[in-house]
């Protein structure tokens, strides 16, 4: 079973990272909706590569994370409190959100921000962007995802760049692909396309199902994906969140049916970005999902951010070993 974690500010280290390889971990994440391959040079070249060697680790995983149709606000100056009940722009005089946002949303359209962690909805088009209320609050980080609910916009399956960086893909050993927002066939075949123009046939596609038309489309991306990834952040704005499970469910089955590996994330350890120990529910929650089926579990910010990336590399890896001794004991 493979065990990833997402590289970030708080294991940029190599001793962090030698640790995360000792507790289990045997690849890694890069989210380029935050940055690029060529700023990540000295970390992975001097820092992720090293660690792995010395934890005896020949060829770890190492998979991009690519931009893809995904939508996210810009950058902040700072973080930025939206307190509930209150008003905020997004557009040009404001939040800088892409410009497909603004011009696709109506009065009454929900925004959600941060994997909906916060919700807007839109009050009124102005010419400085989209005046919004604020239906439930907290602060807002540079960067963090949004959604328009129940809208889906044509974007292309990749950005330029998601180009430049499958450019400088064999370069640093990457080793699989994470393509997000998947919406069907074509999708991934445009990343395959992308990826045998440089020579990187080799190289894995995880598709992320995330949306709805990904759901809709699922028979078709198994056809040609090398591996499904259940996102859960995202997908679960696609939805009433108490369907989630059902859908996730759903999607295992369908993937064990047809022989697809899968992989889960978001929100496995989330309370250990602060907490050394993480809830009941969570630990259960990664047990299920081995017996479910999962070949690989992936933490995000758990290790990017958190405080604890150790000790939730530890944790996501022991609950799978048991579950995967549980499920053995049985069979």
């Amino acid at each position: 079973m493979e065990f990833y974690a997402t590289l970030g500010a708080a294991c940029a280290d190599r001793e962090t990272i030698l640790a995360l390889f000792r507790a289990g971990m045997t690849g890694a994440r890069l989210n380029l909706s935050h940055t690029s391959l060529d700023a990540c040079a000295g970390l992975l070249t001097e820092e992720f590569y090293p660690a792995a060697r010395a934890a005896g680790v020949a060829r770890p995983h190492l998979i991009l994370d690519l931009q893809g149709p995904e939508l996210r606000v810009g950058a902040l100056p700072r973080p930025l409190e939206l307190p509930e009940g209150g008003q905020v722009l997004l557009g040009p005089g404001g939040i800088a959100v892409p410009a497909c946002v603004v011009d696709a949303s109506r009065p009454g359209q929900e925004i959600a921000l941060d994997d909906s962690a916060l919700l807007l909805r839109v009050e009124a088009r102005e010419p400085e962007g989209l005046r919004c209320r604020v239906l439930r609050g907290g602060v807002l980080q540079s960067r963090k995802s949004l959604a328009l609910l129940g809208v889906c916009l044509d974007t292309p399956a990749l950005t330029g760049a998601d180009l430049d960086n499958l450019d400088r893909a064999a370069r640093f050993g990457v080793t699989h692909i994470l393509q997000p927002f998947v919406r069907g066939r074509a999708d991934v075949e445009a990343v395959r396309a992308a990826l045998a123009e440089r020579g990187l046939d080799g190289v894995q596609i995880m598709a992320k199902i995330e949306n709805r038309l990904g759901l809709e489309h699922l028979e078709e991306i198994l056809d040609c994906a090398d591996q499904i990834c259940i996102a859960r952040g995202d997908l679960g704005n696609a939805m009433p969140l108490w369907e989630l499970p059902s859908v996730q469910k759903d999607i295992a089955r369908r993937c064990r049916a047809r022989g697809i590996p899968f992989c889960l994330v978001t929100q496995l350890l989330w309370s250990m970005e602060q907490r050394p120990v993480p809830t009941r529910a969570e630990v259960c929650d990664i047990y299920n999902g081995v017996l479910d089926g999962a070949a690989a579990l992936m933490l995000t910010g758990e290790t990017a951010v958190g405080r604890y990336p150790v000790q939730a590399m530890e944790y996501l890896v022991r609950t799978a070993g048991r579950a995967m001794a549980d499920f053995s004991e049985e069979d």
